[in-house]
């Protein structure tokens, strides 16, 4: 199964906007070359015609003398050009000659080997084109002399021809500079224009479910963006919204079950103690459990007073003196550690008691009604609650935290006391978290932040 890696926006960027640089500079100068050809411009001002023809036919024989091959141009060049005329020789002396050269060049003729490169012209002054030019140019022959007239124009199929060197010398090296300053550019430009995306990111990050009511901002968003922004914002109202629906309902059912449970267990108290008098009254306590539970949430979830400065020590101390009784009942030992100094923490008291009482009552549930539950208090702020029994299996310490979710089905709670758990410590900045015990069992701690004694 391969995973689809997201495209980086600034690479393809790079690569979109390098090619179109590229694509647009071929397009101008072919542009430019067409409109020059098409008015006649070029043809007028070349110079280089004939030459360009008598240097492609120019060979060497298998002796390594010079020859002129009959190309397709020359014979062009010979059918437009009466009297074509032209001098070619190399360095060792070889010539080749042909047409007569005017009378006015004849003495250029003579001073070759003192002569590069010349434009020779019979009038005073610069002309173009000039009558005739001397030049050393490069051929399959190697490097000669040609001196001839220009009256030769420029050919379209040889500009074609050049085509692909003029891209690979000219236009590539141009595009890949422009590609390095747009590889630098880019970054900064797409960092600039989707600076209001980075903040609406940034806000993402702190959407949580104690957060409702968050919207992304749209100052900065660019507008092709903002479709997708106010998409996600509506979402997030119709969560919001379906999220009260959801705690309104439990609190309202909390409520109304509040008057007919406590009816039930008078009723139920009045009846003569029988087996099953028992375990009505049983099931009856489990559901009054479930309400209060239910209105604990509740009342979480609406938490408007300011926390306050709260002894870990000594509210771990009361809820062992509470649930000591009902432990010992159960047939386990009760143990408190407490810290050597007090260990303060901010928060709410009754909600802080809530969520210890929770847990050595999960202790007294689930650790096998044998053994010993320790309760202690240790610098920074931290309280941890021990026990001995079967502990609780590595792949379900994060699952039990789950609303209404039990580790043992047949068991009597209802699965929110550690849900609810959770919720007080998340709510006070804290979290809790879930260790063997030793030598068994399963260890509860409940880190808190920490105050100065």
């Amino acid at each position: 199964m391969s995973l689809n890696c997201p495209r980086s926006l600034k690479w393809s960027l790079v690569l979109r906007i390098a090619l179109l640089q590229c694509a647009m500079l071929t397009l101008i100068i072919v542009g430019i070359l067409g409109a020059l050809l098409a008015t006649g411009l070029i043809p007028h001002d070349y110079e280089d015609g004939t030459m360009d023809v008598l240097a492609d036919a120019v060979a060497r024989d298998a002796g390594g003398k010079l020859v002129l091959r009959e190309t397709s141009d020359l014979t062009k060049l010979r059918s437009d050009v009466p009297g074509l005329w032209f001098i070619i020789r190399d360095k060792q002396g070889q010539r080749l000659q042909e047409g007569t050269v005017p009378a006015i060049f004849q003495p250029f003729a003579g001073l070759l080997d003192t002569i590069s490169d010349a434009r020779v012209d019979k009038s005073i002054g610069e002309s173009a084109p000039p009558d005739a030019k001397i030049r050393w140019t490069e051929t399959a022959a190697g490097n000669v002399q040609i001196f001839t007239g220009t009256k030769g124009g420029l050919s379209l199929l040889r500009l074609l021809g050049q085509a692909p060197q003029f891209f690979l010398q000219g236009i590539l090296p141009l595009a890949g500079l422009m590609a390095l300053a747009t590889l630098f550019a880019t970054p900064w430009v797409v960092r600039g224009a989707l600076s209001g995306l980075g903040h609406a990111a940034a806000e993402a990050e702190r959407i949580d479910i104690d957060q409702r009511g968050v919207q992304l901002p749209l100052k900065d968003v660019p507008k092709e963006v903002a479709p997708l922004v106010k998409a996600v914002n509506a979402a997030l109202a119709r969560l919001d919204k379906g999220y009260e629906r959801h705690k309104r309902f439990l609190t309202d059912a909390a409520h109304e079950l509040r008057t007919p449970v406590a009816i039930l267990n008078t009723r139920l108290a009045s009846l003569p103690a029988t087996p099953e008098r028992a375990r009505l009254l049983q099931d009856a306590a489990r559901l009054s459990t479930l309400t209060d539970q239910l209105l604990d949430l509740q009342r979480l979830d609406r938490q408007t007073s300011p926390f306050e400065k709260v002894d870990l020590v000594a509210i771990a101390r009361g809820v062992i003196v509470d649930l000591a009784p009902m432990a010992f009942s159960a047939g386990y030992e009760m143990s408190f550690e407490p810290a050597r100094d007090t260990v303060f923490a901010t928060g709410d008291r009754t909600a802080i008691e809530r969520a210890v009482t929770n847990i050595v009552l999960n202790a007294i549930e689930h650790g096998g009604r044998a053994g010993k539950i320790t309760v202690s208090v240790a610098a920074p702020a931290v309280i941890e609650v021990r026990d001995e029994g079967g502990g609780v299996p590595p792949a379900e310490r994060e699952r039990i935290f789950e609303p209404f979710y039990r580790l043992r089905p047949q068991d009597h709670g209802a699965g929110l006391g550690l849900n609810l758990v959770q919720e007080i410590m998340q709510l006070h900045g804290g979290h809790i978290e879930i260790f063997d015990g030793k030598p068994c069992g399963a260890c509860f701690r409940m880190s808190f932040r920490a105050l100065p004694a």
